[in-house]
């Protein structure tokens, strides 16, 4: 009995993290609003991200801050998600799944999610959100010394990840 009870609590999958997104293209004034705008969503100070390379047509250089990013875990990340699915009117894509239990979803206007009002001052931003889910026994691939493996019937797979949305957040998957 103990073993049917052991193998059910590690076969629980839970929400690791939400990163939230947004892509400015250029350096300057847009890429403080953004920051702003992330700000006032989160609560929490964005990251800046660089470009990963020089791109003269669009006159972006190497290491030129162009995006920033908010990570968040535990209670604040799915009191997150339950907005961000709510912007989605609760209905996500198929194909906004992967085959290792992770997905995305992208919000074309911020002020969609519930509890945002526009300023005037930020203007509008869409962003990127993706969701980290992980089962117990996950985090002995990161931290061990010798990089253990996950087995292939621990890892999150397509279907359990929309279950797992389906039951926990009462979304619909189309």
């Amino acid at each position: 009995m103990s073993e049917q009870v052991m193998e059910k609590s590690m076969k629980r999958i839970a929400v690791d993290k939400v990163v939230i997104n947004i892509g400015v293209g250029k350096s300057g004034e847009p890429m403080e609003k953004a920051k702003k705008a992330l700000t006032e969503l989160t609560g929490h100070t964005p990251a800046v991200r660089g470009a990963k390379k020089t791109v003269r047509d669009f006159g972006i250089h190497q290491g030129e801050p162009i995006g920033a990013m908010v990570t968040l875990r535990r209670e604040e990340a799915l009191e997150f998600l339950k907005r961000a699915l709510a912007a989605k009117k609760n209905v996500l894509k198929e194909s906004s799944f992967d085959n290792f239990g992770n997905f995305s979803l992208g919000v074309h206007e911020h002020i969609d999610i519930p509890g945002t009002k526009y300023n005037p001052e930020i203007g509008i931003f869409g962003m990127d959100i993706n969701v980290v889910l992980v089962r117990p026994g996950y985090r002995i691939a990161r931290k061990s010394r010798k990089r253990a493996k996950i087995g292939k019937t621990h890892r999150i797979n397509k279907q359990e990840a929309i279950e797992f949305f389906k039951q926990q957040f009462g979304v619909e998957v189309a």
